[in-house]
């Protein structure tokens, strides 16, 4: 019986895909040493997207998760998701190097990171740095769907993607977009292509086939799969971690994970949902219009909200056609970031200004100068490239290029008592921001949906917000009252 090992991506990509990033501190928190405690043999625990929500709208501080979360795992081994990347932003790179080094410092040595070009002479870079630092890197093989996206590139991206000697290459299906037929055909040829290095497979569920295709990986022995847990599971996120290991089961495999474990931390995330109002993860319909645009399914309600603002949110789908043929004319692109928002971003203003390419924005001109990756501009329909770059604008682009000080150049611009976590958090977020989480203190507590009733009225003990508790359930009734100058004579 072959065994089947499971990476959770609840509070990682479970948390960003279905909660937006709407995951507190405390909430985490309150439940870390459980999951521990769930078999998982990796779990993914922050990601470069996390700086900016939790700083900027949480006015909480990333890095006490990283921190206080860390020492809560004995048992799993965790995962920071990113590696070198910055999204959108270029970021100078002595603070993603420091970045780096201060997670690394709070115990967390594995990561898992992508090229959005699948380009990995330029992850090589990345990797090379990242080992030096004391990170294994996970790489990741992203699938798409397009006329340049055959088996014939899946096989060489493969054979180039083992050539720099990563932990492991794991197969990623961000869109959700493979088939079961797709599933069969590529996870051989890529097993193949990579030779010992281990392949782990990782799948959204935008388009309801990643259960079926994780099944169908698992039979073409692929043996360690992500997954996450409800409410954080389905819709556009990973599968339940219940029904794949189930599945699993039944086709004769031993899942490596403790469902009943597992079944107090579902609890408490929808504990967690229900209070704070955040959406259950639900299985999807399949919807073909998926493969004209490939637009994630967050990236849309990010449209359609930039359109609302306008008062055109009927032009929605007049959009996401449009991000279809803006696409293909950029050469097929992978709908991630920050490619993704870039197709989207100019399709918007084609629709919005009612010609295609009369306005293009200065990441159009970017892209198509090879700023973000050298690539692009081989792949480009030339008539539209030309557009772009026919703009007065774009001769000061094409001779920029990133500024890149070194750390102690970095430094003249804080205060000398300024820490490396807090230099980091400046760089990303900006001084008001962070001034702001640190005037809001401390992560607010939760209690764990499992915790018993022992451990909330000590809880409830500790809080000096209130002098009286009142719970009345099926007839029982608790009163929790903190008395002045109380003594036990007193009530004799």
């Amino acid at each position: 019986m072959n065994d089947i090992h499971f990476i959770d991506t609840t509070v990682r990509d479970g948390s960003l895909s279905l909660w937006a990033l709407g995951m507190r501190t405390g909430a985490m928190l309150a439940i870390a040493e459980h999951m521990d405690r769930c078999g998982f043999e990796s779990m993914e625990f922050f990601g470069f997207a996390g700086y900016l929500k939790y700083v900027k709208e949480h006015k909480e501080n990333p890095w006490d998760w990283m921190g206080l979360g860390a020492k809560k795992f004995r048992r799993t081994r965790l995962r920071y998701h990113g590696g070198l990347a910055s999204g959108f932003e270029k970021i100078p790179r002595s603070v993603r190097l420091l970045m780096i080094e201060r997670v690394v410092a709070h115990g967390i040595t594995l990561t898992r990171s992508s090229d959005p070009w699948n380009d990995y002479e330029a992850a090589a870079i990345e990797i090379d740095a990242l080992k030096r630092l004391g990170m294994d890197v996970v790489i990741n093989i992203i699938y798409s769907v397009s006329p340049r996206h055959t088996d014939e590139y899946f096989a060489a991206r493969a054979r180039q993607a083992a050539a720099i000697e990563p932990h492991r290459i794991c197969f990623k299906d961000v869109g959700g977009l493979l088939t079961p037929d797709r599933t069969r055909a590529l996870v051989p040829l890529i097993k193949q292509n990579i030779g010992a290095i281990p392949l782990e497979f990782h799948a959204h569920c935008n388009n309801s086939m990643a259960p079926f295709n994780y099944l169908e990986a698992i039979k073409l022995g692929v043996d360690t799969l992500h997954t996450a847990i409800p409410p954080l599971a389905n819709g556009s996120g990973q599968p339940s971690i219940f029904n794949v290991a189930r599945n699993a089961q039944a086709l004769g495999y031993r899942p490596l994970v403790d469902l009943a474990a597992v079944k107090p931390v579902e609890d408490h995330f929808r504990f967690i949902g229900k209070l704070e109002g955040h959406p259950v993860g639900a299985q999807r319909e399949y919807d073909h219009a998926q493969y004209l645009h490939q637009v994630p399914g967050g990236m849309i309600s990010n449209l359609r909200y930039q359109l609302r603002t306008l008062g055109m949110e009927e032009k929605i789908q007049d959009t996401l056609a449009e991000c279809g043929r803006v696409r293909a004319e950029f050469g097929y692109p992978i709908m991630v970031t920050p490619l993704a928002q870039f197709v989207g971003s100019q399709a918007a203003i084609n629709v919005i200004t009612g010609e295609r390419y009369k306005e293009v924005t200065d990441q159009s001109i970017q892209y198509a100068l090879g700023h973000w990756g050298k690539e692009a501009p081989a792949v480009m329909d030339a008539n539209v490239k030309d557009k772009i770059l026919s703009r007065p604008r774009a001769k000061d682009w094409a001779k920029w290029s990133p500024p890149d000080p070194s750390l102690p150049e970095v430094r003249k611009k804080f205060a000398a008592a300024v820490s490396d976590e807090e230099l980091v958090l400046r760089v990303i977020a900006g001084d008001a921001a962070v001034d702001a989480m640190l005037a809001a203190g401390a992560p607010k507590e939760y209690l764990s949906a499992s915790q018993p009733i022992v451990r909330l009225i000590g809880e409830l003990a500790k809080r000096s917000d209130c002098s009286q508790v009142y719970i009345k359930k099926n007839g029982l009734s608790v009163r929790l009252e903190k008395r002045q100058n109380f003594s036990r004579n007193q009530d004799m």
